[in-house]
């Protein structure tokens, strides 16, 4: 099950106040709703292939108006496994359409929504919360790719979405695809911030922890890549340290300062350790500890002397 049906199935079984059935089931016709006419009438018309959406769709229908509806499942056919659920009223649709701001003053279908029937707070929650349920989709917390949308078929009404989230300080924004317009948030804390909007509780929980797991993870790899990054230079280093040394050893090894001797004598008998590493050795050796910065001076002088002799014997690298 994909985390945005998660969502969706804990939505399903949530309670609240009658204006804000009203208002999330408003939300849900405004995406999905359409309108049918026949010689008998007009009836509302409600689809989702989502099985707990269709659940919390009837629950709103039956909790606030209870009146009768036809549901009618379809097969769709480029999919085997997937089902088209339709909810078709086609009695008291005019106290719907006016009672969920489903007709405007124009006379248009799903263009506005009345100011009145969002104007509480948990109201505009359970409108948010309609529209992510009607065709909200997000990804996985599990991948660092965050994005949370809702999909809308004009402008206005992803304007409509949009506004009420900003509400929330969501820093929604709108963009267009090919089926319409989509409000989408990006960042990882303002879609946590959404599902705490819209009663996902549990899902919120479950989106933190899955991605405080893997930044923590991601965090550890980071960390053990720049360790083997280090690693792999230090090794490198102590090679051309331990090649310097030869040169000078085959040449004037009785000529050179007690300190390079020191810096000479932990290099080969510490072939791959670090500076800091070798610094620490010292203690062990000599009367007096030698800092890692002192040795990184030694050996470069150990260098320039090694560069020296190579070029007073004609030799380059």
């Amino acid at each position: 099950m994909s985390f945005a049906k998660e969502i969706k199935k804990e939505l399903q079984s949530l309670k609240h106040l009658d204006c804000c059935n009203k208002a999330e089931l408003s939300a849900m016709l405004h995406i999905n709703g359409s309108i049918e006419k026949n010689s008998t009438g007009i009836s509302l018309v409600f689809q989702t292939t989502n099985n707990s959406v269709v659940r919390r769709f009837v629950y709103l229908l039956k909790k606030i108006y209870d009146i009768e509806y036809s549901l009618i499942q379809k097969k769709i056919s480029q999919f085997k496994n997937k089902e088209k659920f339709i909810v078709k009223i086609s009695e008291s649709v005019d106290i719907l359409l006016n009672e969920l701001s489903l007709l405007n003053d124009e006379a248009l279908f799903f263009k506005d929504v009345d100011k009145e029937l969002i104007e509480k707070e948990c109201c505009k929650r359970a409108y948010l919360r309609g529209a992510f349920l009607a065709s909200g989709s997000i990804n996985s917390p599990d991948t660092s790719a965050y994005h949370l949308e809702i999909q809308s078929y004009s402008k206005a009404h992803s304007e409509i979405i949009k506004t009420l989230a900003n509400e929330f300080n969501l820093n929604a924004k709108i963009a267009e695809n090919k089926r319409g317009y989509i409000t989408y948030l990006k960042e990882a804390e303002r879609i946590a911030d959404f599902l705490k909007v819209i009663g996902a509780n549990n899902s919120l929980f479950t989106f933190e922890d899955t991605r405080i797991k893997r930044d923590f993870k991601n965090s550890i790899n980071r960390v053990i890549n720049c360790d083997i990054a280090n690693e792999r230079k230090a090794q490198i280093a102590a090679k051309e340290q331990l090649k310097n040394i030869e040169i000078i050893e085959d040449n004037i090894e009785k000529n050179i300062s007690k300190s390079m001797k020191e810096a000479i004598f932990l290099r080969k008998k510490y072939p791959e350790s670090s500076l800091q590493e070798l610094s620490y050795l010292s203690k062990e050796h000599f009367d007096k500890s030698i800092s890692k910065s002192a040795l990184n001076h030694r050996f470069r002088a150990i260098k320039d002397l090694a560069n020296k002799i190579n070029i007073s014997e004609g030799k380059y690298d």
